[in-house]
């Protein structure tokens, strides 16, 4: 007979999202489970992650992680375990527009050390999965599939395909943008598909980035080569799924003139180390992200178009407010009441619609070829590089 467990947080998604939640929670006092279905994640009970010692092997994946998100990883204990020789500051960006406009930010004028640091996600993975080996309130189902999910008033209680019963007061959804969790749920979507594909890849320079973030908007899309260690960058170019699939056609030679030349050959000569891939970007925009005994964080709670690189921040973000409310629940033992959900919810609303609307707001502005829009927009970049408090005001949301 296999016995029902009994949990007060069961977290669904091991990913960094997930894992950052339940290494914030590792003293909050909570009984934790986390089920993560990726058996490729797991090699002797710590994340498969391969974090390479060649400095050549790069991941294709990149991640812009702003100081909050730094703060909320240094505070459970991850950021400290990663190696420090590949991760790379930014300490300035420059945006160009379409017409020789341009916008210039920089730590200096920000007052902080970084605008943000640029690291590979499977390091930042395995990181956080060496403090959720260490933890003590913590229970890790791994590989684990999930058959059925069901609410009730007093608890919710998942069943794994092997038959296990985890009983919670709170379920998290942390599955990412098709999650299984909203679904079971019942939580409505409402997807926008931005018609465009995200193409990633890294390449080495001949001249050196310093330290800086370059982004270009153009009519056709949005490329953006963001500073690795080293003369090396990492790009991300938003593109319509045509010129996705021609930029994956490329010889490795084609790509680089490519992109040397989007770039205005800003950084000189480019040569591919980590050959390109290409995912398809939509912006997804719920009603809700809590609903009675389940949460949402992360990519199951919104989807956003990648330009400003706040995707992942924003989850994080919604992982530390989810931790401090339940870290601050007081005498409100049961961690699921929807009061707590409430709250979660709307503390949460404000800056996840903000960077929405911000990002399709911007991807609409550039990628069209009307003439006024295109005055416009390169008057409005120029203008805003002249005005440090109004340039110091956009930043500060996306510092946190």
């Amino acid at each position: 007979m296999i016995l029902c467990m009994k949990f007060d947080v069961v977290i669904i998604g091991g990913g960094l999202v997930g894992a950052s939640l339940a290494a914030a929670l590792q003293h909050s006092g909570l009984s934790l489970a986390l089920v993560e279905s990726q058996s490729s994640l797991m090699r002797n009970n710590a994340p498969a992650m391969n974090v390479p010692n060649n400095v050549e092997e790069w991941d294709s994946r990149i991640y812009a992680i702003s100081p909050g998100s730094r703060s909320f990883l240094e505070e459970s204990g991850a950021w400290p375990l990663l190696d420090a020789s590949r991760i790379a500051p930014v300490e300035a960006m420059r945006v160009f527009g379409d017409t020789g406009a341009e916008l210039e930010f920089s730590a200096y004028q920000m007052g902080v050390a970084e605008l943000a640091c640029i690291l590979e996600g499977r390091a930042l993975q395995h990181a956080l999965w060496q403090v959720l080996q260490q933890q003590e309130n913590l229970t890790l189902f791994h590989p684990a599939q999930c058959a059925a999910l069901k609410f009730a008033d007093e608890a919710a209680t998942l069943t794994l395909e092997d038959g296990r019963t985890l009983n919670a007061n709170l379920i998290v959804g942390a599955d990412g943008r098709d999650s299984w969790v909203r679904k079971q749920a019942g939580i409505s979507e409402e997807p926008v598909d931005y018609q465009q594909h995200g193409v990633v890849a890294n390449f080495s320079t001949d001249k050196p980035h310093r330290g800086i973030a370059y982004q270009w908007f153009q009519p056709d899309g949005i490329l953006a080569l963001l500073p690795l260690p080293g003369d090396r960058v990492s790009m991300v170019w938003s593109v319509h799924p045509e010129k996705s699939a021609e930029l994956l056609a490329l010889t490795r030679e084609a790509l680089c003139i490519k992109v040397a030349t989007a770039a205005q050959h800003m950084l000189g000569k480019m040569q591919v180390i980590t050959p390109p891939a290409a995912f398809p970007l939509r912006m997804l925009v719920l009603p809700q992200i809590s609903a009675p005994r389940v949460a949402l964080i992360g990519d199951a709670a919104h989807n956003m178009h990648p330009l400003a690189g706040q995707g992942v921040n924003t989850g994080f973000r919604d992982a530390r407010q989810l931790a401090q409310i339940m870290a601050g629940r007081g005498a409100q033992n049961d961690c699921g009441d929807a009061r707590l959900l409430r709250r979660y919810e709307r503390k949460r609303k404000e800056d996840i619609y903000t960077m929405q609307a911000t990002t399709y707001g911007l991807k609409h502005l550039f990628n069209n070829d009307v003439p006024l829009l295109r005055s416009v927009r390169n008057l409005g970049l120029n203008a805003t590089n002249h005005i440090i408090p109004l340039k110091k005001m956009l930043m500060q949301h996306a510092l946190n």
